[in-house]
Formats: C-alpha cells, structure tokens, sequence
C-alpha cells in the first residue's frame, strides 16, 4: 500500500496536492507538531498580478502544541471577502467559491478537523478517490516513538510497502532511505515539476496556493497538473 502524510494545511500549494492524488492512503498529522511556517496561510493573487499572503486566524497557536491543540479564530469572513475581490471575474470563481464558503463555514474549530475538512473537500471537489485517515485515530501506533521511528512504525501499523514524502532528502534530513528499506518500506519524494497555466491576461506568478489553481483551471486541467512531478 502506497502511503503519503502531512500535517494539515490550508489550501497549500499544488505539491501537496499531487501527493494526496497519487497515493493510496493520505494521514492528516493531526497529532505532529504544530508548524508556523505553512500550516495555515499561504500566497494568493493580489491584484491579478502579484503575492499575497492570505492568513487563516488561528488561537493558541505554538511550535509546542500539536496542530489539534489549536483552535481557529475569526476572520473567515475577512477572508472570503479578500478572496472574492481577487478573483471575481477568474473563470471557474462561481464553481468554486461555493466550496470555499462551504469550508470556511466549517462548525468543528479545532484546527486539525477544520484544515482536514477544508483537504477532503477539496480532494471530493477534484474527484480523487484517495483514503484519508488522521494520525490520532490510528490503533496500535506507539506514541513513544518521534520523527523517523514514529513515521516507520506508522507505516507498519498501516502496512505500507511505500511511503511518499513531500520535498526532497535535503530537506528531510531526519528520513534515511536505507533505514527504510531495512522495514521493507520505499521511500520516496514528490518532486513536482514547472507547472504555469492562464492567470488572466498577466505574466504568470508561480508558487501560489492551491485556491489559485482552482481558480483558473477545470478538474480536468488541474487533476492533468496533479500528475506533473516525478518520484525520486
């Protein structure tokens, strides 16, 4: 069984998204720590032509509590607007918006069920017909275990043959390719190639969430760009 995993985030950009459709089973780490850096704000368009770092409220938030230690704040609306004044007149806005107001308007403010609602959601709203589970209901796991061990025993929990990472080794210095195979698990990396498609009639501003994506692309096109990475 091909295995992939993450913390939650919200709407991240498209990596994470090719590792969600092309494994079996996705874990939300909803049990990991906590990471400021992308977990619950990303880059969207401004304007038509530049970044802009969105930013979901959050309360609570420390590199020292798990990610469902944290609760959502509230600026949703603030958000939904901010959205909206961007990307009105972008061609699929009216196929998505509906969904993001859906999302936004999630009941269970625990940060973990909300970011992970807002993934499933979406993988629906792409077709994909990958398996979710969070890393907090997995039976039998040893919640001793950190970093590569607690990874390795999950995949044996779960029995996965394979392991799919986002990034690469340089980046995730804690996994050892070797270790893995001595557990009868491949690991591997998503190296997600050059992707640009129509951003209006603008020069194309790479590296943006996946609410940009879903903007400006049908399922079809975009689940075409969900293949586009190599494993290494």
């Amino acid at each position: 069984m091909r295995l992939g995993g993450n913390q939650p985030f919200f709407f991240p950009y498209i990596p994470y998204y090719q590792l969600m459709k092309n494994v079996e089973t996705f874990m939300i780490a909803d049990d990991f720590s906590y990471s400021r850096a992308w977990t619950n704000r990303n880059y969207i368009l401004l304007h038509g032509r530049e970044r802009f770092m969105f930013n979901l409220a959050v309360e609570g938030a420390s590199q020292n509590r798990l990610v469902n230690e944290v609760r959502v704040a509230d600026n949703q609306y603030k958000l939904l607007k901010t959205i909206e004044l961007n990307y009105r007149k972008a061609p699929f806005f009216k196929d998505v918006y509906p969904m993001l107001e859906e999302i936004l308007a999630y009941e269970d403010k625990n940060l973990a069920r909300y970011l992970g609602n807002s993934l499933i959601t979406t993988a629906h709203y792409l077709r994909l017909d990958t398996r979710f589970i969070y890393s907090s209901e997995i039976e039998g796991k040893d919640p001793a275990l950190r970093f590569q061990n607690r990874v390795l025993n999950l995949c044996k929990v779960l029995k996965a043959d394979e392991y799919i990472n986002l990034g690469g080794e340089d980046e995730n210095p804690l996994y050892d390719r070797e270790v893995f195979k001595q557990y009868g698990i491949d690991l591997y990396y998503i190296k997600s190639r050059p992707i640009e498609y129509r951003q209006f009639n603008n020069s194309f501003v790479a590296n943006l969430s996946m609410l940009d994506v879903l903007m400006f692309n049908p399922v079809e096109q975009i689940n075409e760009l969900l293949t586009q990475f190599d494993l290494v």
